[in-house]
């Protein structure tokens, strides 16, 4: 007897794929475990670049990215740069605003709510003296980071809400940002 399988999409998630995933993940805890990576190299100035492309996940390595991904950074002019790239702290607002965009729109396509549009605009507040080791009484990170939604479709308003706060409850970089994580750096010398 053969088994067909209907593949729901929604928001441009497969939500058949989704829910599989869900039950395989509480089936075996220990398939949740996941360990991303990326590497930077220093090009010159304030330009450096960053690589993704394997990580660890569901037990074993991960190699299914043919090509891997680049990132570049540097800092603006003012800031003694080059323009080579977005710097570090705008990676870190896009970071933010796509964590929280991809996990409301899951949680959209798993309570089955169509999605007409979702944009945010993200700002971080941050007093550069202390960073530029000026100040020891400023903080080298974001004072600050304000983040606002913009949500439309076919779900009342607070159906709409619902879903962005879903979004944000279960957003690693949102979790990772608000709740601190321990970051611990070795150094190697040649």
């Amino acid at each position: 007897m053969t088994e067909t399988v209907t593949h729901t999409v929604r928001n441009g998630v497969d939500t058949t794929t989704l829910f599989a995933t869900l039950d395989a993940l509480k089936a075996q805890p220990d398939l949740a475990r996941f360990r991303f990576r990326a590497t930077n190299e220093w090009i010159r100035g304030s330009h450096n670049r960053s690589t993704i492309k394997d990580f660890y996940a569901a037990g074993g390595e991960d190699t299914s990215r043919d090509v891997p991904f680049t990132l570049d950074a540097g800092e603006p002019a003012i800031l003694i740069g080059e323009d080579d790239g977005p710097n570090p702290a705008e990676f870190l607002l896009h970071a933010l605003a796509a964590c929280v965009t991809t996990s409301l729109v899951y949680a959209a396509s798993a309570r089955k709510v169509p999605l007409t549009s979702v944009s945010s605009t993200l700002e971080g507040d941050l007093d550069v003296q202390g960073a530029m080791g000026l100040s020891r009484e400023v903080r080298n990170g974001f004072e600050q980071i304000g983040m606002t939604i913009r949500i439309t479709g076919e779900a009342p308003e607070e159906k709409l809400r619902e879903v962005v706060q879903r979004g944000v409850d279960r957003s690693v970089v949102f979790d990772s940002v608000t709740r601190g994580v321990p970051v611990s750096v070795d150094v190697v010398t040649d």
